[in-house]
């Protein structure tokens, strides 16, 4: 299994295998059609206390890092995902998020975290 992260924004490819939303609210201007979703896993979306508090500032992303595996690692629907995705066996997926920053985001921390859950080399 391969995961993968792509902004929402960029257009669906049949290359992107399984398409989830990570983000906890709708990306604005995209369209349910044009997003293209498998599904939409809010659930498993940074709280909106820690989302708020990291406010996409850089400074603020190793706390955000730690707050959120801490908030995954106690989620039972992070867990469902990680059993699902090992019933499932999907040759790829794809986490989508909303952010402008493609480097620091929840679905990047999200995509570690998987790959650590399902035994995967980093």
């Amino acid at each position: 299994m391969e995961i993968t992260i792509k902004r929402v924004y960029e257009p669906a490819s049949p290359e992107d295998g399984v398409r989830i939303l990570v983000d906890r609210l709708w990306p604005r201007g995209v369209s349910k059609a044009r997003a293209d979703l498998d599904e939409w896993d809010k659930a498993v979306a940074p709280s909106t206390e820690l989302r708020k508090s990291y406010d996409h500032v850089v400074s603020r992303f190793p706390e955000f890092v730690s707050a959120y595996r801490t908030e995954l690692d106690a989620n039972p629907a992070a867990k469902e995902l990680v059993t699902t995705l090992q019933a499932e066996k999907p040759a790829k997926v794809t986490l989508l998020y909303g952010a402008r920053d493609e480097t620091h985001n929840e679905a990047v921390v999200l995509k570690q975290w998987l790959k650590e859950q399902l035994g995967m080399a980093s």
